[in-house]
């Protein structure tokens, strides 16, 4: 199914083999964690669920405010993020940049989020000067959130340092 779709798609026969990027499947339980910034609901694995909910209320406590912006996506909605993108123009090499190929989004395994601010825009790298990337740099660890995409990651993929997961 997946080759199939990446051919669909343009994605390169070897994507990921090279770089050895994870493959994740789809989670099969997902809870509610609340509407996104544009009010669309949002799931998790109960188990990223409830990790969720307790770094947002101790960032909160610290007067951090962190909003979820996307949590699960399954493979068919990474494969409508590209598709949108091609339609508009941008080249499939491009697109890969910064999109993980379906099946190879952490977005898939329902333990990622991107995480925004107020004061900051979303899903850019100025999050990075925010006082709650900065929370997050000194207090997600105890959470069990790491930082998925540094700058350089081994993976080549753009530095996000909105995007946050929950190991498995």
């Amino acid at each position: 199914m997946l080759r199939k779709l990446h051919e669909e798609l343009g994605i390169p026969a070897d994507y990921g083999r090279e770089l050895n990027m994870p493959q994740f499947a789809e989670a099969i339980e997902l809870v509610e964690v609340g509407p996104n910034l544009v009010g669309r609901m949002q799931r998790l694995t109960p188990a990223a669920a409830r990790q969720w909910r307790a770094i947002v209320t101790a960032a909160a406590a610290d007067d951090v405010a962190l909003l979820i912006v996307s949590g699960f996506r399954s493979i068919d909605y990474q494969a409508a993020l590209i598709r949108n993108k091609i339609g508009a123009g941008q080249r499939i090499e491009e697109i890969l940049a910064v999109n993980a190929a379906p099946g190879f989004s952490e977005h898939h395994s329902g333990r990622a989020v991107d995480i925004a601010t107020p004061g900051s825009r979303p899903l850019t790298e100025e999050f990075e000067d925010s006082d709650a990337f900065r929370w997050l740099q000194d207090e997600a660890e105890k959470f069990g959130f790491s930082l998925t995409y540094p700058r350089e990651n081994p993976w080549g993929i753009a530095y996000e340092p909105w995007h946050w997961s929950v190991k498995g």
